[in-house]
Order: C-alpha cells, then sequence, then structure tokens
C-alpha cells in the first residue's frame, strides 16, 4: 500500500476468533457457538476426522487489544507490516468439545454422556494450525490477555442466553 498508494498502513492476520455476539447460525459460524447451540439444544456435534486436528483459538478481547495497539503504535518499524493476532496455543477439536461439555454441564446435566459424532475429514483442511504471534509481540506489544479457557469462561454466558 505504502509503495502504491502513499499512505502506511497495518495488516492483522486473526486465528479463529471467538466470543460474545458471534451468531451460531450465520453463513460463516465458527464451531465454538456452533458446537454450544448444538450442545444445549441435545443435537449431535458433528468432529471432522478423529478430532486430533488443532486450531489457534482467540477470544474476541485480544483482537480488540490488538486493534488498539495496531492502530496507536508510533513504532515505525511496525508500518506496512502483518501481524499474527491469537493466542499462540494449540487445541485439538477433542479438547475443545471436553472443555465446553464442562463449562455447559453444571446448567445441563444431559449433556454427561452427550459424545460427538465423528465424520470423515474435509477435503482441504488444514491438520493443525499455530499462529506465531512473537512479531505482534516485539513491534506492537502485543501479548493475549486472555487464553482459551479464560475466553470461554468469559464467553460462555453469552452463549447460553436464550435466542429470539
Amino acid at each position: 500500500m505504502s509503495r502504491c498508494y502513499g499512505f502506511n498502513s497495518i495488516g492483522l492476520r486473526y486465528f479463529n476468533v471467538f466470543g460474545p455476539r458471534q451468531d451460531p447460525s450465520g453463513a460463516y459460524a465458527a464451531v465454538i457457538p456452533t458446537w454450544i447451540a448444538s450442545l444445549i439444544k441435545g443435537e449431535p456435534v458433528f468432529i471432522n476426522g478423529d478430532g486430533e486436528t488443532s486450531r489457534d483459538f482467540c477470544y474476541v478481547a485480544n483482537v480488540v487489544q490488538a486493534n488498539l495497539l495496531a492502530a496507536t503504535t508510533e513504532s515505525p518499524m511496525a508500518l506496512n507490516q502483518v501481524y499474527n493476532v491469537a493466542i499462540g496455543e494449540r487445541m485439538t477439536l477433542n479438547e475443545l468439545y471436553s472443555q465446553l461439555q464442562a463449562n455447559l454441564l453444571p446448567y445441563h446435566a444431559h449433556l454427561q454422556d452427550a459424545q460427538p459424532v465423528y465424520r470423515d475429514f474435509r477435503e482441504g483442511d488444514v491438520r493443525h494450525s499455530l499462529a506465531d504471534i512473537s512479531k505482534a509481540a516485539a513491534d506492537l506489544g502485543f501479548t493475549p490477555t486472555q487464553n482459551i479457557g479464560q475466553g470461554l469462561a468469559l464467553a460462555m454466558p453469552w452463549y447460553m442466553r436464550p435466542r429470539a
């Protein structure tokens, strides 16, 4: 952008963002709100593959933090760069399912015996996704404030709200 149009920019690459106000029924619904909605309704949760596929899930407050840091940076080194915005930790889909089930169990006893339904791997799915956030930490001062478990605990009350 700088070379073509003469202005500076910063690119942020988000990894598997989740949190309040994420629509479980939208066209681009992510796995966390989709699975929570299915679990609450007593519907099956489908896992593509063996469940050992992993992702770097990022709570939305971490994304807000990265956006603010990028928007307010005074570091010339940060300009015209691209940064990964994530937690920098992997969680398998099996681990995610177990954590969601554990978070919901105190409110939904029927989940005690709920098991996911495994399907074939989806062609083209990336097996493991783990962001390197060291550049964002060094140039922008980005350090995630919530890990996956903390983010889920913060988001869970919103996900459990009754929908109209």
